[in-house]
């Protein structure tokens, strides 16, 4: 089962934005992750959730993007993202449907 960290972000300091990617995105990559979306459009369809953004972060496995996000060196950057966007994020265990065995 992979792990998926999806969220739903409004960039609101661009500056500070870009230095959050740049301090994250090594963090990220060293713990397996690796981007599948970085929204650059949206079409709401149903309900009211109208993001500005989306993105999602697959890992190799569930806990792989469970202590990732937990860990020390993340939790750092962690402030310099709600300083740089604001949202909501949640963490996802999926088996991808090329990897569903069949039966």
């Amino acid at each position: 089962m992979r792990g998926y960290l999806i969220f739903d972000l409004e960039v609101t300091d661009p500056a500070a934005w870009e230095e959050y990617r740049r301090v994250a995105g090594p963090i990220m990559a060293a713990s397996g992750g690796r981007f599948l979306v970085g929204s650059q459009r949206i079409e709401p369809l149903e309900g009211d959730w109208r993001p500005a953004s989306i993105s999602v972060v697959e890992f190799p496995s569930f806990e792989a993007a469970h202590r990732f996000y937990h860990s020390e060196e993340y939790q750092r950057t962690i402030p310099l993202r709600q300083r740089a966007a604001r949202g909501h994020g949640i963490l996802v265990g999926s088996t991808p449907p090329e990897e569903t065995p069949k039966t």
